[in-house]
């Protein structure tokens, strides 16, 4: 297969990282350089140069959080009450002050609508930015057949740095379920594994706990539980024992192993099936950035108090730096385990276990990109893969009620990347069960999130076989800039 013709010549330090990666032992891929998608020039300046994904797995109930319905009959309205925001009109739930507070700084789509209401199929059209499921769709597992995760397609059609970092990032783990299955639609699906986004596994998954620990432990049933055996590790990204990175970078040691290793990268460079994680370990590794994003113990004492000392704020902090070290996009997922599914005792896990720390963690991100005059450039989106039900029930005769899966009808926060604060797009009707204005389709939130990271409008993307697709299944969602 001949070596497809770089878009731009490979510079010195471009082949002399190659040659790290190499010397480390990692391999070498400089497939992303080689397989640009244009000559430069040829992007538009993206509007918004990062995108951090904040994903509720579970599915957050639209009545208890931004779209209550204190009119409704208390079988669908619930326990929880109104609050005022900054915005006049606008209210959200009581147990969401902080974010009530500086409401001027983001936006909702109280309309956002699909027809799924199963976990694996939520899951999937959230994460894709598609509505459909493919016709062999697995609710058990992954498959090369799924449609690609916005995240991976960010991964494979943004242009790499000249430090190759990897331009998409998900954290602080993969969406797994109790039962040990993993959902689909967090994958590079039918767009080629290779271009899986990096999962930072910061908090190794526990079958039997919810929400964001240590300080909110929780079952659904049960309630408060604690467990010592759990951590939140950052990543530890170092060198083998007496090779310093100048060692690794410098050229004089290099240079005997840079003939092999550009000989590689060319055989190397037309394997879709290469590892391109290795290409990327390799930059992580060398950019003192990231080590001081994954450094919580360099942060001061007073923002990690600001952001929340659990998983929901260490995780959201680090995605504010990742951003800032030049990361384009990076999803985080606020509770594993289909935290969000409150089918039952769900004002209680709602009020104690999972508002607080989001509210907190999300409102700190906002401030603090705003604060660091980073908000304009980042957007950030906050949904989950579905609503729920309108009307209040209980899945057995002595369960606390909650509420079930709804497709129907959710809602969306966002902030920052252009999107004008204090707004509010679409509405759902009386008892918050369909939308009753300006319907908005998972496709127009992916479209959001595309035109954001300057993506344009007329590109393709090509799966395992070549087969051209349209990135933009949908149109931006109108009236949020």
């Amino acid at each position: 297969m001949p070596l497809p013709h770089p878009a731009h010549p490979l510079s010195r330090r471009e082949i002399l990282q190659a040659g790290a990666v190499g010397l480390l032992g990692l391999g070498m891929n400089q497939l992303t350089s080689l397989r640009a998608l244009a000559a430069p020039g040829s992007t538009p300046q993206p509007r918004a140069k990062s995108v951090i994904y904040i994903f509720l797995s579970g599915g957050l109930a639209q009545h208890e959080s931004f779209d209550m319905k204190p009119d409704a009959p208390m079988e669908v309205r619930g326990e929880f009450k109104p609050i005022r925001t900054r915005t006049p009109g606008t209210h959200i739930c009581e147990h969401l002050p902080r974010l009530a507070r500086i409401s001027e700084k983001w936006s909702l789509v109280r309309s956002l609508t699909h027809g799924n209401s199963e976990h694996s199929q939520g899951h999937h059209v959230m994460l894709t930015g598609r509505s459909d499921v493919p016709p062999d769709f697995d609710p058990t597992k992954p498959k090369k057949s799924d449609h690609p995760s916005m995240a991976a397609l960010a991964s494979a059609l943004l242009p790499r740095r000249k430090d190759n970092l990897p331009p998409s990032i998900v954290l602080p783990d993969k969406i797994v379920h109790r039962t040990g299955r993993t959902l689909a639609g967090q994958f590079a699906g039918t767009l080629g594994s290779q271009h899986d986004p990096w999962f930072l596994e910061m908090a190794p998954y526990h079958p039997n706990h919810y929400g964001a620990y240590p300080g909110y432990l929780f079952h659904h049933e049960r309630g408060a539980e604690t467990d010592d055996t759990l951590t939140f590790r950052a990543p530890h990204l170092s060198l083998p024992q007496g090779l310093s990175l100048d060692r690794v970078l410098d050229r004089v040691s290099l240079r005997d192993s840079l003939e092999t290793q550009t000989e590689n990268l060319a055989a190397l460079a037309g394997d879709p099936a290469f590892d391109t994680y290795r290409e990327a370990a390799v930059s992580l590794l060398g950019n003192r950035q990231v080590h001081d994003a994954f450094s919580l113990d360099k942060v001061p004492p007073e923002k990690l108090d600001r952001y929340g000392r659990h998983s929901f704020g260490w995780s959201l902090l680090m995605a504010r730096r990742l951003i800032e070290s030049g990361v384009r996009m990076v999803q985080v997922n606020l509770g594993n385990n289909e935290s969000w599914d409150t089918h039952q005792a769900a004002w209680r896990n709602l009020k104690d276990y999972l508002l607080p720390p989001m509210d907190q963690a999300v409102s700190a991100l906002i401030e603090d990109l705003d604060a660091s005059g980073l908000l304009d450039d980042t957007l950030i989106v906050m949904g989950s893969e579905f609503g729920r039900t309108p009307k209040i029930s209980k899945i057995t005769a002595t369960a606390l009620p909650g509420r079930d899966h709804w497709g129907h009808v959710q809602s969306v926060l966002l902030a920052g990347g252009g999107i004008q604060g204090g707004r509010v797009i679409g509405s759902s009707d009386k008892i918050g069960g369909y939308p009753a204005s300006d319907a908005q389709i998972p496709e127009n939130l992916a479209a959001t999130i595309y035109e954001a990271l300057g993506l344009p409008r007329e590109i393709m993307w090509h799966d395992f076989t070549g087969r051209p697709h349209p990135l933009y299944m949908g149109s931006p969602i109108a009236g949020l800039v």
